[in-house]
């Protein structure tokens, strides 16, 4: 992929991301429970919903960033149950690459496995938050594969935001918003998403729990206000 266009496009993905964290109207709370809350609203980008969660995890930034990172060395896989293997299809920077991501079935197996292809922007952010934000693309490396259904991600993110006066925890903001293709009742797509997303902060917890030291953070990360 052209290294200039992939800046772009990760550049306004990222910007769409930033501008739903800011916006605070229109959200409808669909579930709530340890400190997690789940809110949706009605997506722009398909007939569909984007939603939000938000909850506050005990780590530090870092230490949640190395748990969370779309980037190679991933560990999402060995931790998070909605994603059974993550993979880096073309590195263009150390903040910008291409990835597929699979998920194993899900709701009693009426949602079969699916993977995505997404164009992933790293930010970093003067008050120490960082950003993932990451967007559907075509990529000629990774066609369709044999037992998945490509779904899409419109554009979505994670922030992992620090907790002023407590260095030891994390706020963390999530974005969905997800096409899973294939012909899915919508009743077992709008209770799907609201209880992984649940699932992910529960998981991130557990893991936190037993997480090596932080790893070092990406030296060339660019700062924005």
């Amino acid at each position: 992929m052209d290294p200039a266009l992939a800046a772009q496009k990760g550049e306004a993905v990222a910007q769409k991301v930033l501008q739903y964290r800011r916006d605070e109207s229109g959200w409808t709370m669909c579930r709530e429970g340890n400190g997690v809350t789940v809110s949706w609203r009605p997506s722009v980008e398909f007939p569909g919903n984007l939603y939000r969660g938000e909850g506050v995890v005990d780590g530090a930034p870092a230490s949640v960033w190395d748990l969370v990172k779309p980037l190679v060395g991933s560990l999402r896989a060995t931790w998070d149950e909605n994603v059974a293997s993550f993979e880096v299809i073309q590195s263009i920077t150390d903040t910008l690459c291409v990835t597929r991501t699979a998920t194993p079935s899900a709701a009693m197996k009426i949602i079969s496995p699916r993977d995505f292809v997404d164009l992933v922007l790293v930010r970093t952010y003067e008050d120490g938050t960082i950003s993932s934000n990451a967007a559907h693309l075509e990529h000629p490396l990774c066609p369709p594969k044999p037992g998945f259904v490509r779904g899409r991600n419109h554009p979505c993110g994670c922030f992992c935001e620090p907790v002023p006066g407590e260095p030891g925890k994390t706020k963390v903001v999530t974005f969905f918003q997800t096409d899973l293709s294939g012909l899915l009742p919508r009743s077992v797509v709008d209770a799907f998403f609201p209880r992984s997303m649940a699932g992910f902060y529960a998981n991130l917890q557990k893991a936190l729990r037993c997480a090596p030291a932080p790893s070092e953070r990406p030296r060339d990360t660019a700062v924005f206000q």
